[in-house]
């Protein structure tokens, strides 16, 4: 736990040692503003909810989640500076789930500048709080999957562009395999039990259940083994890299 603790202040002071990182939670706050009060028309509601806020969720972190998380080991890669971090004595694990806390503890930070409208609700009326605070609950595990994605996408290649676009894609094509549009395309030809597996991997839908206030034990899962299965590959890229 100490060398991932060193990485993760490592990897969080190097966020904040460029103006990057106040342009990305600027703009992380700034969208869910105004798509909350503007675009979703949250006034004309009349309710005291924040549905609204969590629906867009899912898409902006298809392009700011893959942002933060492409530097990481492409970053490395590129410099060179990943051969002298993997000579330290650290194991490849340490060195992924470090910088992993890191970026999840700056998308937290990121997600916890929000809670203003969470005042909001309150004071224009009695919102259900405790729906709230799972749809806060949901959001940050949604973006832990989203970044473990990332990063491992990053693993994979020394340019950050082609991470960023990488992982934005698989993140998408997990969002979208729940949505009716793409389940039509298998529902005349494939077997119930596939569509129903390809509708089970959809972030969107485990999504919209935690933030009906909706707590079922399998989305909960779903995320956190989404998580952990793409941090263990990546820890599976980092090592074929560096035995290459």
């Amino acid at each position: 736990m100490r060398y991932i603790r060193i990485i993760t202040k490592r990897e969080l002071a190097a966020y904040f040692s460029t103006p990057v990182a106040f342009v990305f939670i600027a703009i992380f706050v700034g969208l869910t503003g105004a798509l909350t009060f503007y675009v979703g028309r949250f006034f004309d509601r009349d309710q005291a909810s924040l549905d609204g806020f969590f629906a867009y969720h899912p898409w902006l972190y298809l392009l700011l989640v893959p942002a933060v998380s492409m530097r990481l080991w492409a970053e490395e890669r590129k410099s060179g500076t990943i051969e002298q971090l993997l000579t330290l004595p650290v194991t490849t694990t340490q060195a992924v789930l470090g910088k992993f806390i890191a970026a999840w503890l700056f998308c937290g930070i990121a997600l916890a500048l929000t809670t203003p409208m969470w005042v909001t609700v309150n004071i224009l009326g009695e919102p259900d709080n405790g729906a709230i605070a799972i749809g806060y609950l949901g959001s940050f595990l949604m973006a832990g999957a989203y970044l473990a994605i990332g990063i491992c996408m990053s693993a994979l290649t020394r340019n950050q562009i082609i991470a960023f676009i990488a992982g934005s894609l698989v993140c998408f094509l997990f969002t979208m395999s729940g949505i009716d549009l793409v389940l039509g395309a298998f529902r005349d030809w494939a077997p119930v039990a596939l569509v129903e597996t390809i509708a089970s991997f959809s972030f969107l839908s485990r999504f919209q259940s935690l933030t009906r206030g909706v707590v079922e034990l399998r989305d909960i899962v779903f995320l956190t083994s989404i998580t952990t299965f793409w941090l263990f590959a990546t820890v599976l890229f980092v090592d074929a890299k560096k035995a290459g």
